[in-house]
């Protein structure tokens, strides 16, 4: 089982290597195979251990790519098929380890310095929609920078900051993709309005209950340097359209 599962595994990774073009003779030496050889891998896939192999091959290629790094597939190899067989590795434990330390620290330094790169740009390019969208007509401008226009205005009372609100809200990046948003989840949401970021906090104050406001938030009233998650990156100007659906009593809901 050991031998049928690496075979499976280098298999599809010689495979997936054949559309890469590189000019390594050694590396491609596997990969140039007639093609009758290389298409003979679906029918190794006949038995569970094959397609289990073959499942966890999948896995580990997918692993593989996450790195953002060039893998000799051969090396690879060698050292999967060096532990499957109880053999001594080229390399030991402890120098394997400095070898990918090193590797990470490097990675993260690189990322550091393209999140540092794209959280100035976004800034850049916030500053000037927003310098832009401030002679709007109908667009509002506080002293800290929040702008907001009325879509519709309601005739209800204004939270406070240390209320609970129920509203309805759809978040957008400046480019339109829209990363959060209660309307296509069916249901609004409730929550202390001192709970969320600066500009909500702000701008619901704005609103009357039954309003409808379209609020653009500069990044220093939203999430900032740090961003949220995979889609807000950090620095990035938002916009949102908040309804204001209640003011929701607090006593009554206390636990």
């Amino acid at each position: 089982m050991k031998k049928s599962m690496i075979a499976v595994v280098a298999m599809s990774m010689v495979m997936a290597a054949c559309s890469k073009g590189k000019d390594d003779a050694k590396e491609h030496t596997m990969q140039q195979q007639p093609k009758a050889a290389q298409t003979s891998t679906v029918a190794v896939l006949k038995s569970e251990e094959s397609k289990l192999s073959y499942a966890i091959g999948l896995d580990v290629g997918s692993s593989l790519k996450t790195l953002g790094t060039t893998i000799d597939r051969n090396a690879f190899a060698e050292a999967v098929n060096t532990k499957l067989d109880d053999k001594k590795p080229l390399l030991d434990a402890a120098e394997a380890g400095k070898i990918k330390q090193a590797f990470f620290q490097k990675r993260a330094a690189k990322q550091a310095e393209e999140r540092k790169a794209k959280a100035a740009e976004n800034l850049a390019a916030g500053e000037k929609f927003l310098a832009e969208n401030a002679k709007k007509d109908g667009v509002k401008v506080t002293a800290s920078g929040l702008q907001y226009e009325v879509l519709k205005m309601g005739t209800g009372p204004k939270p406070k900051a240390s209320d609970k609100v129920k509203v309805n809200y759809e978040g957008k990046l400046l480019d339109g993709t829209v990363f959060d948003s209660s309307y296509k989840r069916g249901q609004p949401i409730s929550f202390p309005l001192n709970g969320v970021i600066k500009g909500w906090t702000e701008g619901v104050q704005l609103m009357p209950v039954g309003s409808k406001f379209r609020f653009y938030i500069p990044s220093s009233l939203a999430y900032g340097e740090n961003g949220a998650g995979a889609t807000i990156a950090p620095n990035s100007t938002l916009i949102f359209e908040v309804e204001l659906l209640a003011i929701e009593d607090q006593t009554s809901k206390k636990k």
